[in-house]
């Protein structure tokens, strides 16, 4: 006997207001574009203001845009955003190749979501990381300042890794398109670096120092976010450990060596 489909939870994110965004970010129209409010429509049934063709009409706001799988929900909406679970009533549609897309004219707004959906189900975790990064800055300030030479070093030894596996713009890169947590992972690393430079910046570190501690904030946001996907073998694990800067953490670990070259 077949098992029952898990249910699909359709997502749809607002800007803080609740207000939907536009279809597109390019519209040439110089009247506001019309919106809809979800705070103010719970356990409501929407008909969308200015419906257009189903489902290539790219005009300013000509459909409600909802997603099946969350990593995505912040690809056309700017962090701090709210999100809701929704439910597409009527026709619904797609385009080629973005299947987490459920396009509709109709839909019932079910409740107001917590935002670490965002992030995917591991969203949880990086927002956990995205809060502690002031405190661990800090940390990572005064261990440059206890010992800049030393610090320096071992920081240049795992920059030249990650960079040399491409821990950061290849794997994590990579497995968070095929996963669908392109948007999750674009705007986890941009929240880590801004809470990484605001923090160093307030603790007056070097430029070198600077660069280091946003790399290392972006990577281990990265890596919060990518680490049920980074995991079959020891190479990956390694490329894993590289982004969670566990190398960094430890006194006596050595980096990895890569793998030779076919």
């Amino acid at each position: 006997m077949a098992r029952n489909a898990r249910p699909v939870t359709h997502y749809m994110a607002t800007r803080p207001d609740g207000t939907v965004p536009p279809t597109t970010g390019a519209h040439t129209t110089v009247e506001p574009v019309p919106t809809v409010n979800l705070a103010d429509l719970i356990g409501q049934v929407i008909d969308h203001p200015t419906p257009g063709r189903p489902w290539y009409d790219e005009s300013a706001f000509s459909y409600f845009r909802t997603y099946t799988r969350p990593g995505e929900l912040l690809e056309r909406v700017e962090w701090p955003a709210r999100l809701w679970t929704v439910e597409p009533l009527g026709d619904t549609g797609t385009w080629n190749g973005y299947s987490h897309w459920v396009l509709c004219h109709q839909l019932r707004v079910v409740e107001e979501t917590e935002p670490w959906h965002a992030f995917g189900h591991r969203g949880k975790q990086v927002m956990s990381v995205l809060a502690q990064l002031p405190d661990l800055v800090r940390q990572w300030a005064d261990q440059w300042a206890a010992d800049p030479d030393g610090v320096h070093r071992k920081h240049k030894a795992w920059e030249a890794r990650v960079h040399e596996t491409r821990a950061l713009t290849g794997w994590a890169s990579c497995r968070a398109e095929y996963s669908r947590r392109e948007a999750a992972l674009r705007t986890a690393t941009t929240l880590a670096e801004d809470a990484a430079t605001q923090a160093a910046t307030d603790a007056a570190v070097a430029p070198h120092a600077l660069a280091a501690i946003q790399l290392r904030a972006r990577c281990l946001a990265a890596g919060q976010l990518m680490f049920d996907r980074i995991r079959s073998g020891e190479y990956e694990r390694s490329i894993r450990a590289l982004l969670l800067g566990t190398a960094l953490d430890s006194p006596t670990r050595s980096l990895p060596d890569a793998p030779a070259a076919r």
